[in-house]
C-alpha cells in the first residue's frame, strides 16, 4: 500500500476521533440552557466534559497538522477556499475554551450567563460550520486548473451543505445527551435519556437522508456499508437508552458517528477535495502529496507516539468516569437518606 493511502486513511481516523469524541462535548455545549435550571446544575454539565474537553480538541490540532505535512495542496487549498467557515470555528473554539476557564473566575450571575452563552455559542458554531465544510468537501467545490478555489462563501451554501451541517448539530446534541445521562444521575440524568431519544429521530432522519443523497451521488460499496453499519447503530443507541441502558446507547452514537465520517472519506477517495468544474483540477492523494521521504518519517513518528497518546487519553476517561451529581458540588448539599432533621451533614464532595 501505498503512503499516501495510509495517510489519507490516518487522517480520516484523526478526524473520525474528532468528531466523535469533540461531538459529545458540542452537544453538552449546547444542551446547557435545556438541561441546567440552575447554577449548580450547570456546574454539572460543564463538569461532566471539564477533564477532557481540550484533550478532545488535539485530535483537531493533529488532524490540521498531519493535513499540512502529509498534504500540503490540500491544506493550501482547503484553508484559502474555506478561509471565512474555518475562521469561524477556530474564533468559537477559542471563545469556548475561554469561557470554560473564565466563567468560575467572578461568583456573579451576569458574569456567569455571559459565559455560559459563549459555552453554547462556541459549541453550536462549530457543529454546524463542520457539517458543511465536509459536505462541501465530498460534493466538490469550484477548484480550476492551478488547484486555486474560485468560488465564494456562498458557494459553500448549497442545500446538501445545509443538510450536513443540520445532520451534524442533530447528532451532537444526540450524542451530548447520551454523554450526559451516562455521566450524571437524578433529574438530570432522567432529562437527558428523554431529549437523546427526541433529538436522536430528527438525527436519524437528517442522518440517512444526507447518506442516501452522497451514496446517489459520490458513493461506492464500501461507503454504502458504513452508513448502513452507522444508521443502525444509531438506531440502537436509541433503543437501549429508552431501556436505560445508557452506556450501549452512547456507545451506538459514538459508533455512529465514527462510521459516518468513515463512510464520507471512503465516498471521497482517492480524492482529497473534489473540482465541481468541467475544466477543474481535483485534488487527489497522488498530487496533492507531500515528498515520499516526508511521509516516511511522519509514519514513523506516529507509530512512535500515537499509542502513546491514546494510552493516556484513555487513562483520563477511566480516571473520571463515575458520575457527576449536584450533590458533588461545593456547597450543594442533600440531606442523607434516614438522617434526622436538625442532624449534623455530611460535607459535599469535591466537584470532579
Amino acid at each position: 500500500m501505498e503512503l499516501t493511502t495510509v495517510w489519507f486513511g490516518l487522517i480520516a481516523v484523526l478526524w473520525i476521533g474528532y468528531f466523535a469524541l469533540e461531538g459529545f462535548d458540542f452537544g453538552v455545549g449546547m444542551l446547557l440552557p435545556i438541561l441546567a435550571r440552575n447554577e449548580p446544575e450547570r456546574r454539572v454539565l460543564i463538569n461532566t466534559i471539564g477533564p477532557v474537553w481540550d484533550g478532545n480538541e488535539v485530535w483537531l490540532l493533529v488532524a490540521g497538522g498531519a493535513t499540512f505535512a502529509a498534504f500540503p495542496e490540500w491544506y493550501a487549498t482547503l484553508f484559502s477556499g474555506f478561509y471565512l467557515p474555518l475562521l469561524l470555528i477556530l474564533v468559537a473554539l477559542i471563545v469556548r475554551g475561554l469561557a470554560f476557564e473564565y466563567r468560575a473566575k467572578r461568583d456573579h450571575v451576569a458574569w456567569r450567563a455571559r459565559w455560559d452563552l459563549a459555552i453554547i455559542i462556541g459549541s453550536a458554531v462549530p457543529a454546524l460550520l463542520w457539517g458543511v465544510a465536509f459536505a462541501n468537501i465530498v460534493r466538490g467545490v469550484p477548484i480550476d486548473a492551478h488547484k486555486e478555489y474560485v468560488g465564494g462563501f456562498f458557494n459553500l451554501l448549497s442545500p446538501y451543505a445545509l443538510l450536513g451541517g443540520a445532520m451534524t448539530v442533530l447528532l451532537f446534541l444526540t450524542h451530548g445527551a447520551m454523554f450526559i445521562s451516562l455521566k450524571t444521575d437524578g433529574p438530570i440524568r432522567r432529562a437527558a435519556r428523554a431529549l437523546a431519544g427526541r433529538f436522536g429521530l430528527a438525527a436519524a432522519a437528517a442522518a440517512v437522508a444526507f447518506f442516501v443523497w452522497t451514496q446517489v451521488n459520490t458513493g461506492g460499496v464500501l461507503s454504502a456499508v458504513l452508513f448502513v453499519i452507522a444508521a443502525l447503530a444509531l438506531v440502537g443507541g436509541l433503543v437501549a437508552v429508552a431501556a436505560g441502558r445508557e452506556g450501549w446507547g452512547f456507545t451506538g452514537t459514538f459508533v455512529a458517528i465514527a462510521l459516518g465520517v468513515a463512510g464520507l472519506f471512503a465516498a471521497l477517495f482517492p480524492d482529497v477535495m473534489p473540482s465541481s468544474l468541467a475544466g477543474g483540477q481535483s485534488l487527489t492523494t497522488t498530487n496533492a502529496a507531500a515528498t515520499a521521504y516526508t511521509l516516511k518519517i511522519m509514519t514513523i513518528v506516529a507509530v512512535i507516539f500515537t499509542p502513546l497518546v491514546l494510552l493516556y487519553q484513555s487513562w483520563s476517561y477511566w480516571v473520571f468516569r463515575q458520575r457527576i451529581t449536584v450533590e458533588h458540588i461545593p456547597g450543594v448539599q442533600r440531606p442523607a437518606q434516614g438522617t434526622p432533621s436538625g442532624a449534623p451533614q455530611p460535607a459535599a464532595r469535591p466537584a470532579t
